[in-house]
């Protein structure tokens, strides 16, 4: 994971780019690029500490991975005062949806695809109604941020989930820029011009509302 931070004109945009895998409780081979979540958290939390961080630029990448630690980054992106904006590039896929969705505003680029899929488990499953019953509620809690976070609604995003011959003949839906923004998913198409552009703008209204006087006084 890498953070980058750039000057603007009248404000400062700070950048968060997830990509490759999201990895969480468990470290991945060397040569896998990884976003860590460990990193990213604190990070965020700095971020909207800062009084000299004006916006928040989220830019995607990323094919997936652990669904805790990505619910986690995308909850504390959606918790933000700050104004944040997402910009899918390449690839938002799995886990990734959450995080792109988490942002005041989400763009994606006109090349870029997302991918929507049941949650997956990987290694030996012991009890397997109890291991269905665990993904089942973790599917639920991606469902439901989902729906809250964008335009699509629970049931929208189930039936895309459980779309048959979405990756490799599994279940799922692979969803290009404009069916991204078509079913409500994302915001609009876009690149980072609009990205910067949303965010020096929500960043402009927010300090006018700040430098407002209250009524009345």
């Amino acid at each position: 994971m890498e953070n980058a931070s750039f000057p603007a004109p009248s404000s400062a945009i700070e950048c968060l780019v997830i990509v490759g895998h999201i990895e969480g409780h468990t470290e991945l081979s060397h040569g896998v690029k990884t976003t860590k979540y460990e990193h990213v958290l604190p990070a965020l939390a700095a971020m909207e500490e800062s009084d000299g961080v004006k916006g928040l630029l989220i830019l995607i990448n990323t094919a997936g991975g652990d669904v805790e630690a990505g619910l986690a980054i995308a909850e504390i992106i959606a918790g933000m005062k700050t104004p944040t904006a997402s910009l899918v590039l390449g690839g938002g896929h799995s886990i990734g949806v959450p995080i792109a969705v988490a942002a005041d505003r989400s763009f994606i680029a006109p090349s870029a695809a997302m991918t929507v899929h049941p949650v997956r488990m990987q290694g030996t499953v012991i009890g397997a109604p109890e291991t269905y019953a665990y993904l089942e509620k973790m599917q639920e809690r991606i469902l439901s941020f989902v729906s809250v976070n964008s335009g699509l609604d629970a049931e929208g995003y189930r039936r895309l989930m459980n779309n048959g011959g979405g990756n490799a003949g599994e279940s799922g839906t692979i969803l290009g820029s404009r069916e991204a923004v078509a079913c409500g998913l994302i915001d609009r198409v876009g690149s980072l011009s609009d990205a910067l552009s949303y965010l020096h703008g929500a960043a402009g209204e927010k300090r006018d509302a700040l430098s407002a006087p209250e009524g009345g006084r």
